[in-house]
């Protein structure tokens, strides 16, 4: 799945990439950069959502131990903290941050993951927190937002 996402990242020709500071995104911007010899730059602002101990752990057993604690995500987004993580809230205004900070003027390339893009999208239409998940993007999918 990354070669074929550098292939096509490679197709953008980016002046600049921007990646969460986790290596499985350093490694495909490292990767694109190198074919094209541009800027990567690492913003902790992309990462994915801090779900603290739930952190790695499936939804199925998350959802055996906890029950409905899940919902809290979008039933409580300023005060739930899943696993003791991140709230929904401060997911949202982290991605909106890293968003609004990009440079302007240049084609960027930003390799992210789905919270902090779902957020992006969701604010951009104006959408309820409640439909967050409906902006989620498929794994290793290419999101262009203007």
């Amino acid at each position: 799945m990354a070669a074929a996402l550098v292939d096509e990242l490679v197709q953008l020709s980016p002046d600049l990439i921007i990646h969460s500071d986790r290596k499985r995104t350093r490694i495909i911007a490292q990767r694109v950069a190198d074919q094209l010899s541009v800027e990567i730059r690492s913003d902790h602002h992309w990462r994915e959502r801090d779900f603290g101990d739930w952190e790695g752990r499936s939804w199925t057993n998350i959802y055996r131990e906890t029950g409905n604690a899940m919902e809290g995500m979008l039933d409580d987004p300023d005060g739930f903290r899943p696993g003791g993580g991140e709230t929904t809230n401060e997911l949202v205004n982290r991605a909106l941050a890293g968003w609004r900070g990009l440079p302007t003027g240049q084609n960027i390339v930003v390799i992210a993951h789905g919270g902090p893009i779902a957020a992006i999208l969701a604010d951009r239409a104006d959408a309820a927190i409640r439909s967050l998940p409906d902006y989620i993007p498929h794994t290793g999918s290419i999101t262009e937002i203007n």
